[in-house]
Formats: structure tokens, C-alpha cells, sequence
């Protein structure tokens, strides 16, 4: 038997790690990584696992140098602390593997520091790492020859985890995606054909975070809808569980633009209670979409770009989005086009970031070749990509620029003023639908929004400095109330007000003197 202790690394401040929102929310993290509880759930029973995310507990490394094994994981921003724990558990003869995104595009990143690396999936080689190593034969590198089968995917071990300390839970539908955006690493990892998971074990996994007491979820796939035909199924038993018990779940998830042309799609997506969708838009403009081949957002079924966010806004589908800056056809008029469209498209939530070259990718291997990449690590100014019609400084200043007054509060709340006073957009509509016939669980549940969002109030009202920021969350929470008189509408607002907190502290800390330039992408 072995002692198993699995790690997922720290995150440095980000735009999706809701570190300022998050002591509003009473959480330490926004969610559990979805790798480590898989592992736990592939690993043989006769082994003893012990899950560390240091994002919710500090790193007790005499307690984790008493494992048999440690593994760590990481996506390219934790790549530097993932370096810090790996020195200082070399240093007390630790026996280390590492496997996660960013080893499985730049496998020599941890060489003298891992014993053992994972590139790529690791259903099939974690088990096969353990039989090795139980008999002192452990291979230095794993890598699995075929895709995973995903209806042989076990059901992660949620009980291992400190639920309590999360904003919402993970789970994951599929793997790959059938588009070929040249920066993505997803089609390097996953590969071009979606691989999907059954009814039952998708529904065993929502039943696991119910029963850790996590009611909102994010469906971790890259493109949930990468296979139209195949995900139908099981957003329609999705839905039917949702209506047996009683909208318990709240889910959100990544898609890509073409949702916009299967009115069925989301309406099953609705009616499974997914209330919002992360949309890699990338960019108004067409002929950085045409270079990046993002062709899916440029071909003319159902209308211009914006005509089809609208027409998902339109389904009760509240669009996130990515949008990057810095692509060859961008000059220093891009940053103004960035701001026209999302004010257009009435996008609150829009992660921008300055393009990066991640390795084993089209675009890094094509800058590579050209002589475009900063080799630096961290670059020096918050990406590699060196740029072709800007200054490297000026990529830099624009982004940031479009970071601030993209979320300067008017703007903020015009976006959500905008959006959410649209009598045409009518969120959680399958939830409500389903309140309208029921009196107790619509008033139970509108008592915990109307609860929810006065302790979130209470706490903006202490934890934010800032008075013209309070009297402006103090503001909008009033405005809402009076023209919707409806609880489910305050408790979005008082999450926005802690968004957009989060935000502006993570604004004000790349416009000082003495800067950190968090790039998004």
C-alpha cells in the first residue's frame, strides 16, 4: 500500500481566481481542480489518498514528505510554484511525479525535479505508474498511446475534498473539441474528436457534489457542445433530473459561438438549468479570426457576431466571454474595437488577455520559426508573443487600458443594466417555470436569494474601501429591487457588485507604478 498525496499549487491573482470577491462570498477558492479527485477515484483502493489544494490550505510539507509518493499538478500560471514545492520536496527526498497542462506541452520544464512526468491523459497511465512502482519499476515518462474511453471514467471522489471551502463545484461532460484555433492547446491534449461520458455517469457526478453540498457547478469542458448530435441526450436527462428533484443544481459552461445556430441545443441547455456560457469570441475583428482560424465565428450562418450573441442572450443564456488582444492583424486601433463590441454585445463578464504562444501549439511553432518569442520566463512584458503591427509596450498599455475602463464601474453596470433589464432575457426561465406551480420550494428559495444577497451586501458594505465604490454597489442593489421586485434579480446583482470588486482590485494592482501585469489569457 501507499501513502498518496496529490497537490494542486496555488494561483497568483487572476481574473477567473476571484481572489478579492472571494472572503465576500465566505470561500477560500473558486473550485476544486477536476483532475485530483479523478486521480483519487483511478487509484487502486489498497492505496491511502490525501488531497492538498493549497488554494483552500496551506502546505504542511513535513506532513506531505511523510507520503510514499506526492503528485503535483498545474496549468501554465502555477508552472513557478509548481517549481517552489517540487525544490523543496527534492530537498527532503521526496519521490515527486507531475503531470497536468503545462508538462504535457513543455515536458522538460521540471527536469532535476520530478521523478516521474504525465503528458496528456492520465486514466490509463496513473494506474499502469502505480503497478510499476509497486514493483520498483517506475518509468520516468508516461504517456497513454490511445485517447481515453470516457464512458470508463470512474465517478471523482468529491468526498475527498473541503467542499465547504468552494464557490462551486467541477465536473466534466467531454473531452476534445473539432475546431482548430491555432493558439489552443486543448486539440495538443484532447485531440479534434469530443469524447463524451454517459447519462449514469454524469448523474452519478451530480448527485456526488449534492451530496458534498455544492449546488453550482461548472461543466469543465472545453466545448461542451463540440458533438451537437451526441450532447442532446444528455442534457435531456440532465433536464429530467433537474425536474424530478427540484432545480437543486445551477450549472454554467464553455461553448463555442456556433451554439447560436441550434435553437434546441440551448433550449435543452436551459432547461438543465444552465444559466450561463463562456464564449471564445476573441475578436471583432475578421481577419484576426481568419489568421487565428477561429473560422467558426466568421461564417455567415445566423447572422454578424454580434446578432448571434444576441440570439443566445435572447434563449436566457448569460454570455461570458474571452476576447485577446495582440493577434498579427491587431494595430493600437484594436483596443477601442474591443470596448465598441462588448459595450454592443452587452457582455458583463469578458476575460481579455494579450495573445500568448503556449508551447506545442500551431502559433508557438509558427513565432518560433518567424523569431517572434520572448524566451524569458516569466516574459517580459506579460507575454511571448512578440507582436507585428505594435510595440510590445504598446500591446501592453492597451490592454490594460481596455481592462480598466472595461471595468470601470459605469461601464460595468451599464453592461448589466443593459442586459438584465431586457424584458427579451429571462434567466434561469426553466427554474422559474418549474417555481410557478410549486409555492414552497419558489419561496423557499427565493428566501435564501433575498438572504444570500444581504450577507453579501453586508460585507461589501465592510470590506470595500473605497466609499464612491460602495455608494455605487449601494446604488445599483436599490435601482434592481425597485424595477424587478424579484429576489433571484438582487442576488445577481450582489454577486455582480462582488465581481466587479474583485476586478477593480486587480485593476488598480496592474495600473500602479510598481505593477503586476496579470494577463488573462
Amino acid at each position: 500500500m501507499a501513502d498518496i498525496t496529490l497537490i494542486n499549487p496555488r494561483f497568483e491573482v487572476s481574473y477567473w481566481g476571484m481572489e478579492h470577491a472571494l472572503p465576500i462570498f465566505g470561500k477560500k477558492a473558486n473550485l476544486p481542480v477536476a483532475c485530483l479527485p479523478l486521480l483519487a477515484a483511478l487509484t487502486p483502493e489498497e492505496h491511502r489518498v490525501t488531497l492538498v489544494d493549497e488554494n483552500v490550505q496551506p502546505l504542511d510539507f513535513d506532513q506531505i514528505a511523510q507520503a510514499d509518493l506526492v503528485g503535483i499538478t498545474g496549468m501554465s500560471v502555477q508552472r513557478f510554484r509548481m517549481r517552489e514545492i517540487l525544490r523543496e520536496l527534492k530537498s527532503r527526498g521526496v519521490f515527486t511525479v507531475v503531470g497536468g497542462p503545462w508538462v504535457s506541452v513543455d515536458e522538460s520544464y521540471f527536469d532535476g525535479l520530478a521523478d516521474v512526468i504525465f503528458v496528456g491523459e492520465a486514466d490509463e497511465t496513473w494506474p499502469q505508474f502505480l503497478d510499476d512502482w509497486r514493483r520498483g519499476a517506475p518509468a520516468r515518462r508516461y504517456e497513454q498511446t490511445d485517447r481515453t474511453d470516457m464512458t470508463r471514467v470512474p465517478c471523482p471522489r468529491y468526498d475527498l475534498l473541503r467542499a465547504h471551502d468552494y464557490m462551486f463545484g467541477s465536473l466534466q461532460f467531454s473531452r476534445g473539441c473539432p475546431f482548430q484555433c491555432e493558439f489552443c492547446d486543448i486539440i495538443v491534449t484532447f485531440g479534434r474528436r469530443p469524447r463524451l461520458k454517459t447519462s449514469p455517469q454524469i448523474l452519478a457526478e451530480v448527485d456526488g457534489l449534492r451530496r458534498a453540498g455544492l449546488d453550482l457547478a461548472f461543466i469543465v469542458d472545453d466545448n461542451l457542445i463540440g458533438n451537437k448530435h451526441a450532447i442532446k441526450p444528455l442534457l435531456r436527462e440532465l433536464a429530467a433530473w433537474q425536474r424530478e428533484q427540484g432545480y437543486p443544481m445551477t450549472f454554467f459552461t464553455e461553448a463555442s459561438l456556433d451554439l447560436s445556430e441550434d435553437d434546441e441545443l440551448m433550449n435543452l441547455m436551459v432547461e438543465a438549468n444552465i444559466q450561463c456560457v463562456f464564449i471564445g469570441i476573441e475578436s471583432p475583428s475578421e481577419e484576426a479570426l481568419r489568421e487565428t482560424k477561429k473560422l467558426q465565428n466568421v461564417r455567415a450562418r445566423g447572422g454578424t457576431m454580434l446578432e448571434k450573441l444576441r440570439h443566445i442572450q435572447r434563449q436566457g443564456l448569460e454570455v461570458w466571454c474571452g476576447m485577446i488582444v495582440g493577434f498579427d492583424h491587431d494595430d493600437a486601433e484594436i483596443f477601442d474595437a474591443q470596448l465598441r463590441f462588448l459595450r454592443e454585445a452587452r457582455i458583463v463578464h469578458a476575460m481579455v488577455g494579450m495573445l500568448s504562444a503556449i508551447p506545442k501549439t500551431p502559433l508557438h511553432a509558427r513565432l518560433a520559426s518567424e523569431g517572434r518569442l520572448d524566451l524569458a520566463d516569466p516574459p517580459e512584458y506579460g507575454t511571448n508573443v512578440i507582436p507585428l503591427h505594435m510595440s510590445r509596450e504598446i500591446l501592453a498599455e492597451g490592454y490594460v487600458r481596455v481592462m480598466r475602463e472595461l471595468y470601470e464601474p459605469q461601464a460595468y453596470f451599464d453592461r448589466v443594466d443593459s442586459l438584465f433589464l431586457d424584458d427579451e432575457f429571462r434567466p434561469g426561465a426553466a427554474q422559474k417555470a418549474y417555481w410557478r406551480s410549486r409555492w414552497s420550494p419558489r419561496f423557499k428559495a427565493q428566501f435564501m436569494n433575498l438572504a444570500r444577497a444581504a450577507v453579501i451586501y453586508q460585507r461589501l458594505m465592510r470590506r470595500v474601501k473605497e466609499k464612491p465604490l460602495r455608494e455605487e454597489y449601494r446604488r445599483r442593489l436599490r435601482r434592481i429591487w425597485r424595477q424587478r421586485r424579484d429576489p433571484s434579480y438582487v442576488f445577481i446583482y450582489a454577486l455582480k457588485c462582488a465581481l466587479h470588486y474583485h476586478y477593480h482590485q486587480m485593476i488598480q494592482g496592474m495600473t500602479r507604478p510598481q505593477r503586476v501585469l496579470v494577463n488573462t489569457f
